[in-house]
């Protein structure tokens, strides 16, 4: 683990995971070595965690930006893999975001879709793109959301849109996110 430390005029020991996955470790002016790398061993786990997370993300993008090349298709072992993250991952966050607007739903379908991220019916059954693995969780999120306002509201209403705005103020950006990255991402689908 590449560990850099910085001693500064602070009273606490702050742990900080960069984007290259070194660990910079901000410590108060005379704390003991000792101190640092107990705390350091105490977090190992915590530090792994978010090296992991860094990493996933970075996969992710490459994904995204076609490093894996971008004309290649998805297989259906691909696709089945992204359904089963999917249905690990998407029903946990609708249940938290749920809770936090205040709806319930129906059933939570995963599909493989050409043309939607997700929809919600008259009845409050949601539906999933298993695509949406393949970016950023805060879009994931966004979809989600979105899905679940229309529980409150069945239309794209200003209305509806405060209602998204309440749980994620920064949704436009999500929104710009999938214009920009949606077709690259969907067009690994074969027709």
């Amino acid at each position: 683990m590449n560990v850099k430390i910085i001693r500064s005029n602070r009273k606490t020991l702050a742990i900080q995971i960069n984007p290259d996955l070194s660990v910079t470790v901000r410590a108060p002016m005379y704390a003991p070595q000792s101190d640092i790398e107990r705390i350091l061993r105490e977090k190992e786990g915590w530090i792994q965690k978010h090296i992991e997370k860094i990493r996933e993300q970075e996969a992710n993008k490459k994904e995204i930006q076609g490093e894996s090349v971008e004309s290649e298709y998805l297989t259906n072992e691909e696709i089945k893999k992204l359904a089963d993250k999917a249905l690990q991952y998407i029903p946990k966050r609708v249940s938290y975001f749920a809770k936090h607007i205040g709806v319930t739903y129906g059933k939570i379908t995963i599909r493989n879709q050409k043309t939607r991220w997700g929809s919600c019916s008259s009845k409050g059954n949601l539906n999933f793109n298993c695509l949406l693995m393949l970016t950023p969780p805060e879009v994931i999120d966004y979809v989600i959301v979105h899905e679940l306002c229309h529980r409150k509201e069945m239309n794209h209403s200003g209305a509806f849109w405060a209602e998204v705005e309440k749980v994620i103020p920064d949704y436009k950006e999500q929104v710009k996110w999938l214009k920009e990255n949606g077709g690259k991402i969907i067009g690994r689908m074969k027709q």
